[in-house]
């Protein structure tokens, strides 16, 4: 299916909006070769580089991306879950089942690619050259051939079957909290707020759920995305996946509620509870306060006066802020500032629960991650491949190491002109010498976003899935040698 959408810094698709989902009017090659615009001298080059130094984000640029240093085999490896042809348990239609989307040059979105292999699937990336490829779900037959069962009298529906659980949090939803940037612009000033994220939802989605088998990606420019690829993850329906997204919902903020999030009961739940202890508290006091600037000045204050519930308090700390001066001290305004906050509202005379929770309740406001609900909910929702270049910043979508996530810097992220002129730099110091061959990528940045992905993620998965499908097979075997024989 080929159609032309506008893409406005999209991460995620959903299948249930997209219009003319099932109108393939246009042929595929005729659109390609309508907006082909490949300069001769890249065509002729094939899949070598030119020796110059390349800048920006282009067509050209993405067609040598995915020639030398898009990694096909460690994406098949993930997708394919073991269902290899080289297991005798394995699903020989599995990966080809699977959904993908590419949103081309000039905003063309062509939905339902499907591919039988690894070298099928790279061979299609490097015709189309997608400036976005989005990764769906496993149907219960081939995309690319649903409508032969569209047709009258055919009794099979053509529906997803399986799934990775997905996440997807953009620092835009923060900007409530955020005076270094707005919108779609990150710095290190603000992505604490996303390293937040990332070790709160890996820790209950491993220690709550008993999820093993988790991905995090940078998002290219302003936000990180979550692939749960547990098997029973897969298989969640959608209201399984809508019962876990709702238990991470603790932000209900809007312009007209004084209490942004919701802590019921006398004390937090242990989830809570222990992201407070774990990461909220120290993040908030440390880099969010400070990097924010959450008390300078009477414009910031007001917003977190408004969440105390005892005037007295809130008018006695008005004064004082008003009244002094900032001083020499080496402690940032805003942390002394908070001290002084936490110690009125404990000598609060007004006792009732909000007003005890109320210094829980600021720092969840500003630091508890707020996800976009909806991307997780549904089966249907495709999201962004690893791995892909974003065409706003030039950046890789590269693997996050959930265990260092604090040392993740977005700025350090390698662009894609980068990775080709280190590549041609690698290429230029080769000698006639004998080397050792390594695969292009080794040669450049991504090398270390690769084996991240590999390490933390991959080779765990792979060997998982080897056991699932060895147990499959043995239960398969035992039950036939339990058949009756016939003697003749």
């Amino acid at each position: 299916m080929v159609e032309r959408v506008r893409e406005d810094d999209a991460d995620m698709v959903d299948t249930n909006e997209m219009p003319g989902m099932d109108d393939d009017k246009h042929d595929v090659k005729e659109t390609l070769a309508a907006i082909d615009h490949i300069s001769p001298a890249v065509r002729d080059a094939g899949d070598h580089l030119l020796l110059d130094q390349y800048q920006g984000f282009d067509v050209d640029l993405m067609r040598m991306y995915y020639a030398r240093l898009f990694p096909y085999q460690e994406m098949y490896k993930w997708l394919s879950y073991g269902h290899d042809r080289k297991h005798p348990q394995s699903d020989t239609s599995f990966f080809a089942r699977r959904e993908f989307s590419f949103t081309l040059d000039n905003d063309i979105y062509i939905r339902y690619q499907s591919f039988k292999s690894c070298n099928d699937m790279e061979s299609a990336i490097r015709d189309k050259c997608p400036f976005k490829i989005d990764v769906g779900a496993v149907f219960n037959f081939d995309p690319s051939k649903r409508q032969l069962y569209q047709s009258a009298g055919s009794e099979k529906i053509f529906a997803p079957v399986e799934r990775e659980l997905v996440f997807d949090v953009d620092m835009s939803d923060y900007d409530d909290v955020r005076v270094c940037c707005k919108g779609a612009d990150v710095c290190n000033r603000c992505w604490p707020l996303m390293t937040v994220v990332i070790r709160v939802l890996d820790t209950a989605l491993r220690e709550d759920f008993g999820f093993a088998h988790i991905l995090w990606v940078y998002s290219g420019r302003r936000g990180v995305h979550c692939w749960v690829c547990d098997q029973r993850a897969r298989k969640l329906n959608n209201e399984q996946r809508s019962a876990i997204a709702e238990y991470f919902r603790v932000y209900r903020g809007s312009e007209n509620n004084a209490i942004k999030v919701s802590l019921p009961g006398s004390s937090l739940h242990p989830s809570l509870s222990r992201a407070y202890e774990q990461v909220l508290d120290r993040f908030f006091i440390e880099l969010i306060l400070p990097g924010q600037e959450l008390l300078a000045d009477e414009e910031s204050w007001e917003k977190i006066l408004h969440m105390i519930p005892d005037n007295d308090v809130r008018n006695q700390l008005r004064v004082n802020w008003s009244s002094r001066r900032q001083t020499n001290s080496d402690v940032d305004v805003n942390v002394l500032r908070w001290k002084d906050l936490e110690k009125c509202v404990k000598a609060s005379k007004v006792k009732s629960h909000a007003m005890r929770r109320c210094l829980d309740e600021i720092i969840f406001v500003y630091t508890y991650p707020r996800l976009d609900f909806e991307v997780s909910k549904n089966m249907n929702h495709l999201l962004k491949a690893p791995f892909c270049v974003h065409p706003k910043t030039g950046r890789v979508c590269v693997p996050i190491d959930p265990q260092t996530c604090e040392d993740f810097d977005p700025m350090a992220v390698p662009t894609v002109s980068q990775l080709l002129n280190e590549l041609n730099t690698a290429s230029s110091e080769e000698t006639s010498k004998t080397v050792e061959r390594v695969k292009d990528f080794e040669k450049t940045s991504m090398r270390e976003a690769v084996e991240i992905f590999r390490s933390t993620f991959l080779d765990d998965l792979c060997k998982s899935c080897k056991a699932e499908l060895d147990a499959a097979y043995m239960t398969k075997v035992q039950a036939s040698s339990k058949l009756p024989t016939l003697a003749w």
